[in-house]
């Protein structure tokens, strides 16, 4: 379409048609500025859509300019209220001037429609006339801190224009959802817009700070001069990550090739509009023909997120005046209930608020321009694409490579060890009780203070692991853990490294690594010898199921014998009951006598033998076990809970410097009268024999080291309770923790923790005799082979001989079948048919 076309229509617009339109539209606008030349250009081409769309309804437009100084911003809204008679007016800057608008829009009861980056949440209530027409900051925030979570960084610094639409408006959004994730604010910095000069020391500043992680929400002119500044500093090298909110992001298209070139590696958030969508094609194409004949001086003719949105609110307020409105609350009112297709999506207000955006894009500067990654959706993640094959991941790294600055293809750690920095002050505790844990000593001769242990050791290991230099010095302290603790809070200490418990009043101060050592508190009481009754003690070398087994194949046994023999010896005729004697009395002395009578048959030596074999084994194994049986002491501890501690009144100890005293107290509800301290080991172990303590309290992995030297005074008896282990103790978001923690895991997954805590405790490791218990009794078990080998002889030789003597062989399955019917006859003997019994 020819642009004198366009002029001709405008005028129309403006001026000749006063009887077909329905009011004029005031904006003030920054012309000087790529942000007020796209806007200019969005909302002239907004009059021109909606006189288009309906033939002979349109509104004008009139425009004043600003210069962005307050003072001219006030002289251009009382200009178009009073001259222009405008019906609205569109502010499309910051917040400061458009809260300088709405108090005179609010008088004279006009709306004003801010596109600033934010409005605070009191500002429309207190000036109804007042709308917000650009989504709120603060799904914006939470794409960035997404991001942030996606790469692991715990510290990022939040670099920021000092004015109060980002401070107050935009800022708190961005805190709070970076504390979301679980990172911390490494520092503030807040950029004056009219004093450059200061970007090299707050740069420089930055640059001897561990935290690489910045966040930049600057406005466009500012963030320009600061990314040259950086660029000059070599802070756009490796390890270091920049990120961009919308502001400046969304113009980053507008940058000339040097500009660029000093930000490669970027990653950008901004707000996404649907490229695909025919209108946004329409809007698009007309916009790059019309701001690059209006803008010859411009490289780039792409409109920004801020073209768009004042596009979208022209054509807003456009739309209300069409409809016939008696009075400006009646426009305000149909402003408020908009609800059309825009270029971002659906334009609806919310509480004097515009819908927020759910969809944001990620870029990465790289080259010349930059490259969309992906885009980040409110409550889904990031994906490829936005569609309905749209694959949603919480982390950025589905996005692809990203291009980091300095080039490298590894995910920058987002920390580094500050250029002037010491080594690391780490504090290491004194007052150990346990010296195998850690252990501080001045040797006279050099002056010099060794620090040993298994803390120390371990804490060596943990940082030969870490994928970087990390220079470090031992410091010693001589006071309680909690004051060492809070060393590292006041930042006297970088972290601490010993037997430092976790626990939960110590993290309002620091944070610790990942538990090293089991977790638990344990009563740890004397020993005595268990006065139970021991008249019994004598079977317990068996189990039951064993001594059955030995009587039934005693009996077995003897009656195989018995059968075998009974021809040759008449003692074995004599009546039933005499022979049942003779059976049962020759099973028991031979089982604990190894002289057996005199025998006929080959077949009962056979057996015989052989079950005195078994009878040699049984007997002696028996009297072994119960040797030991007897000469074992059993123990059992002298208090078996706290209750009858508490209800006995009784004295307790603990370890001098831990954090047991308030738990005793506290938890368990000791009497702190009733509990004493005590320096070391040996002290422990003294108060106990002398029972000036009835049981000291120490944490499980102090506990293990105690009776592996006192295993046989000593035990552990009641529950134990839940408390933390120990841990290395770093400040509060420091860098460090994650890459410690995971080197500590590291350390633990490869068996070295298992083998320094395994030598920690050899010297200590004494041998207890065994307490009696079911597992020193013997079972069928482990003699079932000669179980097996006496039962298979003696069957073998009962059904040799009933095989070889047929007579007798009948004789037995007489007896028996007699036996059995008579069991099961209705009668007595004295009734039992007689020609049967005889026939039998």
């Amino acid at each position: 379409m020819d642009f004198t076309f366009f002029a001709i229509v405008l005028l129309l617009a403006q001026g000749a048609t006063a009887d077909v339109e329905r009011g004029v539209i005031g904006a003030i606008v920054d012309y000087s500025s790529r942000f007020g030349k796209e806007q200019k250009v969005a909302m002239e081409m907004a009059i021109e859509d909606v006189y288009y769309d309906k033939t002979g309804q349109s509104c004008g437009l009139h425009m004043n300019t600003s210069q962005r100084e307050p003072y001219q911003t006030v002289v251009a809204a009382w200009d178009l209220i009073n001259k222009q008679k405008v019906k609205a007016i569109l502010l499309p800057h910051t917040w400061e001037e458009a809260s300088l608008v709405a108090e005179i829009g609010n008088q004279a009861k006009i709306p004003v429609l801010s596109i600033a980056d934010s409005t605070p949440l009191w500002a429309t209530k207190r000036w109804p006339f007042l709308l917000q027409a650009s989504p709120d900051q603060n799904a914006q925030m939470k794409a960035i801190a997404a991001i942030v979570d996606s790469w692991e960084w715990h510290q990022v610094t939040i670099i920021y224009e000092d004015i109060d639409s980002f401070r107050s408006g935009v800022i708190p959004y961005l805190i709070d959802a970076i504390r979301e994730i679980g990172a911390e604010i490494s520092n503030l910095v807040a950029l004056s817009p009219f004093d450059s000069s200061s970007l090299s020391t707050e740069l420089e500043s930055l640059k001897g700070e561990q935290c690489r992680v910045f966040l930049v929400h600057l406005s466009l002119p500012l963030a320009t001069q600061f990314f040259v500044k950086a660029k000059e500093m070599n802070m756009m090298e490796k390890d270091y990550v920049w990120i961009t909110t919308n502001p400046f992001t969304s113009l980053i298209h507008s940058l000339n090739a040097s500009i660029i070139s000093s930000m490669q590696g970027t990653i950008g958030v901004k707000s996404y509009y649907p490229q695909k969508d025919p209108h946004f094609q329409n809007f698009h194409t007309s916009f790059r023909k019309r701001f690059s004949f209006e803008n010859p001086e411009e490289d780039n003719h792409e409109p920004g997120t801020s073209a768009m949105q004042a596009y979208d609110v022209v054509r807003t307020v456009c739309l209300a005046m069409r409809e016939r409105s008696n009075g400006d609350q009646q426009l305000l009112d149909k402003i408020m209930l908009s609800k059309f297709n825009g270029l971002g999506g659906n334009v609806q207000f919310i509480d004097g608020k515009v819908a927020p955006t759910q969809i944001f894009q990620i870029i990465n500067v790289i080259g010349k321009s930059y490259n969309e990654l992906g885009f980040w959706s409110y409550g889904k993640g990031f994906s490829k694409t936005i569609d309905k094959r749209a694959q949603y991941n919480t982390s950025m790294s589905s996005l692809g490579q990203v291009f980091w600055p300095g080039g490298p293809r590894t995910t920058p750690r987002g920390w580094t060890p500050p250029s002037n920095a010491n080594p690391l002050r780490i504090g290491v505790p004194t007052r150990s009780s346990f010296k195998q844990y850690v252990n501080v000593e001045l040797d006279p001769l050099t002056n010099i203070t060794n620090y040993t242990g298994f803390a120390i050791d371990l804490f060596q290991e943990t940082v030969a692991s870490l994928p970087f230099y990390l220079p470090y010095n031992l410091s010693p302290f001589d006071g309680n853990y909690d004051e060492m603790v809070e060393q590292v809070y006041l930042k006297k200490f970088d972290a601490v490294v010993g037997d430092v418990a976790i626990v939960a009043k110590r993290y309002q101060h620091v944070e610790f690594t990942h538990p090293y050592t089991e977790s638990g508190l344990v009563m740890i009481v004397p020993v005595r010898t268990q006065n139970s009754n021991r008249a019994w003690l004598f079977v317990k070398p068996f189990t039951k199921a064993m001594w059955v087994l030995v009587g039934a194949i005693s009996v077995y046994n003897s009656f195989v014998v018995w059968l075998i023999e009974r021809k040759h010896r008449p003692e074995l005729k004599a009546s039933f009951f005499i022979q049942m004697g003779v059976v049962l009395c020759s099973a028991f002395t031979t089982l604990f006598s190894l002289q057996g009578g005199k025998l006929r048959s080959n077949l009962s030596r056979m057996t015989m033998m052989v079950w005195l074999f078994v009878a040699l084994v049984l007997t002696q194994t028996y009297v072994a076990n119960l040797t030991s049986i007897l000469t074992v002491r059993r123990l059992e501890p002298t208090v078996t809970d706290v209750e009858s501690l508490r209800n006995g009144n009784a004295m307790v100890g603990y370890c001098i410097g831990s954090f047991v005293e308030n738990y005793l107290v506290e938890v368990l509800n000791f009497h702190r009268s009733n509990i004493k301290t005590y320096d070391s080991v040996q002290e422990y172990a003294d108060a106990l024999r002398s029972h000036k303590i009835a049981a000291v309290f120490l944490e499980a992995p102090l506990a293990k080291l105690f009776l592996a030297k006192y295993c046989k005074e000593f035990i552990t008896s009641g529950p134990t309770y839940k408390v933390g282990g120990f841990g290395f103790v770093f400040p509060r978001g420091s860098p460090l923790l994650p890459h410690v923690t995971k080197a500590l895991l590291n350390v633990s997954e490869s068996g070295r923790l298992r083998y320094l805590e395994n030598n920690m405790i050899a010297s200590e490791k004494c041998s207890d005799g065994e307490l009696v218990d079911e597992m020193s009794r013997l079972s069928p078990s482990s003699f079932w082979v000669l179980f097996m080998f006496t039962g298979s002889t003696s069957t073998v030789s009962l059904l040799v001989y009933v095989v070889c003597n047929k007579r007798f062989g009948h004789k037995i399955i007489r007896r028996l079948a007699l036996v059995v019917m008579r069991r099961w006859w209705h009668h007595d003997q004295k009734t039992f048919p007689r020609k049967v019994h005889d026939k039998i």
